[in-house]
């Protein structure tokens, strides 16, 4: 097997891998700890991924960086991970409660047990409780991941109560991130919060992967196959992607789908019923030589949700140079690529027609500009944020 790193237009690289940056500061007596997250490492999610590229490189320069992890999503024994201390909460699997008592526990710990001095809440949900954490005297930084109160999985009370969480992280916490320049639109607008932060997601360095073993064992073909990666709920909008391909005139190539749910439910069981009848490959939720050899070999990404932040598993498609088409709405927007790459979410139908079009031409990488994705700018712009609040 070889694992090649593919050059990009980024004059610094992007990985977080195995050589780290070079310390620039000695914070040893200050304590940053983060909530929000299932955990790192290996853990599905968008936030996940933006957690497990950010904290090394962060703990790498000198800071004391805890992450707090759900227990039930944790399969591994670490207690560390690049220099970022771990520490597992034993939590309750329920999408409503889930994340509301596990921030709580957090904050606790946080405070009396760890001796936080900075606390990082990532995402609206979980920033509900910025107030607590800024009356134990603990200072918040917070980031805002999008508005998941438009995700169609959640009913009306979930939407206020998540709609409270973002007024209230946008109040109170000291500092504020937005990922993208649509949520600091957000923020402006309704809570004239008008000194966030803008720090992109960031996006790892390529490594491609020649072996087509993996690819046999799923009966693909390199370049025949179109991918896209994902958690299994209705905002990815896989069934209309789903769809769309069964529409399609050639049956040369084959869907494949790399994801899984993290709770089990009516959604993901009917979604993996009409995937499995309709002859698409489900792959589960994989990581590290596995996706990156779909990536490798793939000859077409599709993003076809409803509602993204700023997408990671987009940005790292763009990495590996594939050509890509994606839904029409304003955080893919905000990737500025051409119109041809776009397609209205729910209109399976202009889907089929826009993958037809793009089949008929043979597989050509193309190369994207991805320098303000860089992990190293970003890792380097939020420890700013951290050296700011200390100085205070």
């Amino acid at each position: 097997m070889t694992n090649r790193q593919l050059s990009t237009t980024n004059p610094q690289p992007l990985t977080t891998d195995n050589k780290l940056p070079t310390t620039d500061y000695r914070l040893p007596t200050k304590k940053i700890v983060v909530t929000g997250t299932r955990g790192i490492p290996n853990i599905q999610g968008g936030i996940e991924t933006h957690c497990e590229g950010l904290y090394p490189l962060i703990a790498a320069k000198g800071f004391d960086v805890t992450v707090f992890r759900r227990k039930t999503y944790v399969r591994d024994n670490l207690t560390s991970y690049k220099g970022v201390t771990l520490y597992d909460i034993p939590n309750i699997r329920n999408k409503s409660l889930e994340t509301i008592v596990h921030t709580f526990c957090a904050i606790w710990i946080a405070k009396w047990k760890l001796k936080a001095d900075i606390i990082h809440i990532h995402a609206i949900g979980p920033a509900i409780l910025t107030p607590l954490a800024r009356l134990l005297g603990m200072k918040v930084v917070f980031t805002h991941h999008g508005p998941d109160y438009d995700r169609a999985k959640w009913g009306k009370i979930a939407k206020f109560v998540l709609r409270i969480g973002e007024r209230t992280g946008c109040k109170f916490a000291n500092n504020v991130i937005v990922i993208s320049e649509v949520i600091d639109q957000i923020i402006k607008q309704k809570y004239k919060r008008r000194d966030a932060r803008l720090i992109f997601n960031g996006v790892p360095s390529p490594v491609l992967i020649d072996d087509i073993n993996y690819l046999r064992e799923l009966g693909i073909e390199s370049r025949k196959y179109i991918f896209t990666m994902g958690r299994f709920v209705p905002e990815k909008n896989f069934h209309t992607l789903i769809r769309a391909c069964t529409n399609l005139k050639q049956t040369e190539y084959k869907l494949v789908i790399a994801g899984d749910a993290d709770i089990e439910d009516s959604y993901s069981r009917e979604l993996k019923t009409l995937a499995i009848n309709n002859g698409v490959i489900l792959t589960g939720f994989i990581k590290h030589q596995r996706l990156h050899t779909l990536l490798s070999h793939a000859g077409l990404f599709i993003l076809p949700s409803t509602h993204e932040g700023l997408p990671l598993s987009l940005l790292e498609a763009m990495s590996y140079q594939l050509p890509v088409i994606i839904s029409d709405i304003p955080a893919n927007r905000q990737i500025d690529l051409p119109d041809d790459c776009y397609f209205q979410p729910d209109d399976e139908n202009a889907l089929s027609g826009v993958i037809d079009k793009r089949l008929t031409h043979s597989f050509f990488p193309i190369t994207y500009d991805l320098e303000k994705y860089n992990w190293n700018t970003i890792a380097q712009q939020t420890t700013c944020i951290y050296q700011k609040l200390i100085k205070q």
